[in-house]
């Protein structure tokens, strides 16, 4: 099951009658979306949408009938048990970092704004406060970092001195190779947002 699968089906259950129509589900040899709203005193265009997302999901099977003239879906149970099971490798770092991305040379961008918070133990940066709008429309935008993340920052070269590698500032920073993923990706947030340039 991808992400967006899963976000789906934990929207499903997360309702409030969610339990309820499964329950009828799981009594009914079939049930109409009809049937199973007026048993649990829910819409019917709710009761649809809620069986026809478990359709699409795989979890029940559908057929159209006809009363009359008019055709519609009786549903039913395909699983007689729910998991979910996500992968979460695609969201890791797919391609190892290059030495070129880690030799790419960096510093704070001159005059940009952003608000660097110091930790009260003085050694690293634990959030950083960027300002994106014109105006009224100017919005406020933290980002808390994590340690490594911090400590890297704290040894970024200020606006008027000379641009450091990222490899050089985390081994000024004693951060451990480990981290690069992380350091990688706030290095990527901060130049989007114009608060690191790389001259």
């Amino acid at each position: 099951m991808d992400f967006k699968e899963a976000a789906k089906l934990g929207s499903c259950l997360s309702k409030d009658y969610a339990e309820d129509l499964f329950r009828l589900l799981a009594t009914y040899e079939s049930i109409s979306a009809s049937e199973a709203g007026s048993r649990v005193n829910i819409h019917i265009k709710t009761t649809q949408d809620f069986l026809e997302d478990l359709y699409g999901l795989g979890i029940l099977d559908r057929e159209e009938v006809y009363e009359g003239k008019r055709p519609y879906f009786r549903y039913r149970l395909k699983v007689k048990q729910l998991s979910i099971e996500i992968n979460l490798e695609p969201f890791s770092q797919n391609e190892p970092v290059t030495d070129t991305r880690l030799k790419l040379k960096i510093r704070e961008k001159k005059n940009i704004g952003a608000r660097f918070t110091t930790s009260r133990s003085n050694d690293y940066i634990s959030n950083v406060v960027i300002w994106t709008g014109e105006g009224r429309n100017r919005t406020e935008r933290k980002i808390n970092l994590s340690m490594p993340q911090g400590k890297f920052l704290f040894h970024l070269p200020f606006p008027t001195a000379e641009p450091l590698s990222i490899s050089e500032i985390m081994k000024n920073a004693e951060i451990d190779e480990v981290n690069i993923p992380e350091i990688i990706d706030i290095v990527n947030v901060l130049i989007e947002f114009g608060v690191i340039e790389s001259p």
